[in-house]
This record gives C-alpha cells, sequence and structure tokens, in this order.
C-alpha cells in the first residue's frame, strides 16, 4: 500500500543542524524522498495547515514558532509510510518520546509555551494529500 506523506523539519530541528540525520533516518527505513525544499513559512501557508487548531490557546504561539526560521519541506513515499513515518517520529511529547525514535533521541522539553519537537508528519491519507497541496502546491 504506497503512499505519500509530508514530512517537515520544524525550525528547531533545522536550527540544530539535524535535517541531515532525520531525513537520513527516514531514509535508513527504506522511505524515498519524493519532493524536498527548505522554506521559510508564512503566515498564511501555516494558518492553512494548522486550521484545525484556529481559536486553541496554543495556535499563535505554534504559528509564532513555526515562523521563527526555515522549515524543510519533504514529500516521503512508501508501503504504509504514514503509519511508518509516525512510529519513527515518536510520541509527540520529546521527554517521554521512545529512545530509538527521533523525538526520543534527539528531542528534549525546553521549558517553553510551544513545544519543540523537532518533526511534523501527516496523520491520514486525507490529511497528506491536504497537507502535500499546502506546501507543495
Amino acid at each position: 500500500m504506497t503512499q505519500r506523506t509530508l514530512v517537515l523539519v520544524k525550525p528547531d530541528g533545522v536550527q540544530r543542524g539535524l535535517t541531515g540525520q532525520i531525513l537520513a533516518r527516514i531514509e535508513a527505513k527504506g522511505y524515498s524522498l519524493a519532493e524536498l525544499k527548505h522554506v521559510t513559512a508564512t503566515r498564511e501557508v501555516l494558518e492553512q495547515h494548522y486550521a484545525e487548531h484556529q481559536g486553541k490557546p496554543f495556535f499563535e504561539p505554534l504559528v509564532e514558532f513555526m515562523m521563527s526560521g526555515p522549515v524543510v519541506a519533504a514529500v516521503v513515499e512508501g508501503d504504509r509510510v504514514i503509519e511508518g513515518f509516525r512510529s519513527l517520529a515518536g510520541a509527540t511529547e520529546p521527554t517521554t518520546a521512545a529512545p530509538g525514535t527521533i523525538r526520543g533521541d534527539l528531542g528534549r522539553d525546553w521549558g517553553e509555551k510551544v513545544q519543540k519537537n523537532l518533526v511534523h508528519g501527516s496523520d491520514s491519507p486525507e490529511s497528506a494529500e491536504r497537507e502535500i497541496g499546502i506546501w507543495f502546491g
């Protein structure tokens, strides 16, 4: 069941120089990088991407964080890649993410009002299609 998903290396991952390690883990898992770009996200793109969170208390800090530096956006392909990448990324909370995952090995809590957890991965085929359209047109 070949799928496509959107993976974002968030500003904290790019700023810490972890993009190569993160992409290497994706490729080592056997997935393919179909498209890749280094961008500075605009408010418009982020409002579309995080539309379901508008009005929530964490929305504005999240948008500000995602605009704080460059992001690497990738379309990743492979069998069951949506489920596989989310497993590879680990739990949302870096402090409790399992060792061996991206967030478990490379992430930590920085004591800030927004969760800096290195990566985003689409959570369903529908989300992947919508998110890829937002980031790659």
